[in-house]
């Protein structure tokens, strides 16, 4: 890794912790300042936002127009603020270190780090980093280690061993954020979890980390081997992102590791959202990011509701600028006020994103007409129906349900009724419905293994 990162992020931290006492109209005009100059440097740099932001550089961000991932990548040698970059080149650069197994921890041309999300509810994004914006990725999710009293930096004589099972891929972030800290002060382990699980518990049984994180899915089939005895790991802390951690996966690795996991909201493109404090309170990390919930058509939601979509500014983006930025997801913010003493807004849930919600013919809507089927009503059923997980794939005239491990108790057909239950009590007609017990569950390319999926047709023609 750059040796010199490791400085840049200690900084960072120690000066992140001190915010931590801030009050909310402290953390209000840090937000103000902070966006301010980000602005300044995308106007004074992209030609993509001068032009975005036409006529209304000083107008309140609440009145800017939203970016989309399909704007930035159409848009990408315009937005982007040095003429270093280019998006042909950073797709070669990726292209490259899939190819030759590149280390993807040493930053490119010396200068640049980078990263590219699956294109799973779209297209590709590719996302690059200068240095100073690296170390704040990294020290946004050293954060989350600090907010939950887990010990995970580098302590002379001490170090501490961290396990990440997610994807290999060198274009996924979580790959580029190992490989930049593994180091002799902080080991980390890469693990790929699309793996055979005998390989992932023998290497885990090996490295034994002190800290172990990981996709939910990756996580709760661990939790499973733990407790059968053939994974025997003792983290002192146990960390989920990337995917939504239910209360029975929880329960889980709680009963494994005597102690429930840390659900952290992050992002390729923001890295760090939110992670809990000690009292398990998941806290926005509002000197980093602008979080704005809104609905279908971009207007704000009221605390405590859910938006359909987010609106996410980055603070520290200068490379390639985030401003009011759209992801798909769909979170519900809270108040203030936690026994922990900070004053950062509380997160109070993450129900996943627009993709996740199916649209079923609807009972009484006519032919064209749909309801949407929310995850929840799967989550009733089904969470805890299989051991390792389980999915639902809209195709073609049915819906597939995949079931790793099923529980003692419960039958296929049985599953099969369940699941047709629900969907007819949210309102759906009656659809083909096959259930299958499988050794594994499908995942997308940066290895996730959502809990719903609509199979785009080009899937569909590979078989899924």
């Amino acid at each position: 890794m750059d040796t010199r990162l490791i400085p840049q992020v200690l900084f960072l931290r120690a000066q992140w912790r001190r915010r931590d006492r801030w009050d909310a109209a402290r953390i209000a005009a840090h937000q103000e300042r902070a966006l301010g100059r980000l602005r300044a440097a995308a106007y004074a740099g992209s030609e993509f936002y001068r032009r975005h932001h036409a006529g209304l550089h000083d107008a309140p961000l609440r009145e800017l127009p939203p970016v989309t991932k399909a704007d930035l990548m159409e848009h990408f040698d315009e937005a982007i603020t040095t003429p270093d970059l280019n998006l042909a080149a950073l797709e070669e650069h990726l292209k490259s270190l899939t190819e030759t197994g590149g280390d993807p921890g040493r930053a490119w041309n010396g200068r640049w780090w980078v990263a590219a999300t699956a294109g799973t509810s779209g297209r590709r994004g590719i996302f690059a980093w200068s240095r100073p914006e690296w170390a704040a990725v990294l020290a946004s999710y050293a954060r989350a280690y600090d907010w939950a009293g887990i010990s995970a930096g580098p302590r002379p004589g001490r170090p501490v061993r961290m396990a990440l099972v997610s994807s290999r891929n060198p274009g996924h972030q979580s790959a580029v954020v190992a490989a930049s800290l593994n180091t002799r002060l902080i080991p980390a382990l890469r693990l790929d979890v699309t793996a055979p699980m005998s390989e992932t518990v023998a290497a885990l049984n090996a490295f034994h980390p002190g800290v172990l994180v990981g996709y939910a899915s990756a996580l709760q089939p661990l939790a499973a081997e733990q407790l059968a005895g053939r994974l025997r790991i003792a983290p002192g802390g146990v960390m989920s992102a990337s995917e939504v951690l239910t209360r029975q996966a929880a329960g889980e690795m709680q009963e494994a590791w005597g102690t429930a996991p840390f659900d952290v909201y992050a992002a390729t493109e923001t890295a760090g959202i939110a992670s809990p404090c000690t009292h398990r309170n998941r806290h926005v990390y509002e000197d980093l990011v602008i979080v704005e919930p809104v609905d279908r058509d971009g207007r704000p939601v009221e605390p405590g509701t859910a938006g359909a979509k987010v609106l996410v500014t980055v603070l520290f983006s200068r490379t390639l600028p985030l401003i009011r930025y759209e992801m798909s997801d769909s979170i519900r913010l809270g108040g203030r006020g936690c026994p922990c003493g900070r004053s950062f807004r509380l997160l109070e849930e993450v129900e996943g994103r627009a993709e996740d919600v199916l649209a079923l013919p609807g009972k009484g809507q006519g032919k064209e007409g749909n309801v949407s089927v929310h995850p929840d009503v799967f989550h009733h059923v089904l969470d805890e129906v299989g051991t390792s997980g389980w999915q639902v794939i809209q195709e073609p005239g049915r819906l597939r349900v995949l079931v790793a491990g099923i529980a003692p108790g419960h039958t296929v057909e049985g599953i099969r009724s369940a699941v047709a239950a629900a969907v007819a009590a949210a309102g759906a007609v009656a659809v083909p419905i096959e259930v299958q017990a499988v050794a594994e569950l499908q995942r997308t390319a940066l290895g996730k293994a959502p809990f719903v999926r609509a199979l785009k047709r080009q899937e569909q023609s590979q078989g899924g």
